[in-house]
């Protein structure tokens, strides 16, 4: 299919993986919509996906609600339109009280920027080099808060992070589907869940 088509199959499957994981018990999901480095997309690609995004908050408000989904976005307000921004802040607002999944949405978000970032607060901040550590730098991070991914799923084939939540990563699991986004069914889920309930996790031990 068509680029932009395959967007808009990918986003509607992102609104059934929200569900399809709340009813598997999950609290905590990160989904990556928009990369630092998707600005270098052609601008027609670009400026559909921001209008998807935009979708993708406002017009799913009430099944937020329903579904007690709280949606909070990380990453760089800055570079987004406007209209995105003032989405992202309505709808971090009317679902702040839900607490049956929290969902992070990755928009202009990279792994790489969200350390760079934490770095550059704690220094603005006057934290003395001694105060660092891991549990304080982490309280700088886009991800707040949150406990570290247990599974990362990357489909499409690729079996590479892509700058994505590189610091939180650290002990994470991966699992890699060769299915492109749009066609990752709920089976796929399944699979993806019995395979991290075989691995042994050491956390580097």
């Amino acid at each position: 299919m068509q680029t932009l088509e395959g967007h808009k199959k990918g986003y509607n499957n992102l609104l059934d993986f929200v569900v399809w994981c709340k009813n598997r018990g999950v609290k905590t999901l990160t989904a990556f919509g928009f990369s630092t480095e998707n600005w270098n997309r052609n601008q027609e690609e670009v400026d559909y996906l921001m209008k998807l995004l935009e979708s993708c908050l406002i017009d799913n408000l009430a099944r937020y609600d329903k579904d007690g989904v709280r949606v909070r976005v990380i990453g760089q307000r800055e570079p987004l339109p406007k209209s995105l921004r003032e989405a992202i802040v309505k709808t971090e607002g009317a679902t702040k009280n839900n607490s049956s999944l929290f969902l992070n949405l990755a928009i202009s978000y990279g792994g790489r920027w969200d350390i760079l970032n934490a770095v550059k607060k704690i220094i603005h901040s006057g934290v003395s080099a001694e105060e660092v550590n891991e549990k304080l730098f982490e309280s700088y991070l886009s991800t707040a808060g949150l406990p570290s991914p247990d599974l990362i799923i990357r489909a499409g084939g690729e079996m590479r992070m892509s700058n994505f939540v590189l610091w939180q990563a650290a002990y994470s699991e991966l699992y890699f589907c060769p299915k492109l986004w749009p066609d990752f069914t709920e089976q796929d889920l399944d699979t993806a869940f019995e395979e991290f309930d075989k691995r042994s996790r050491r956390f580097g031990k």
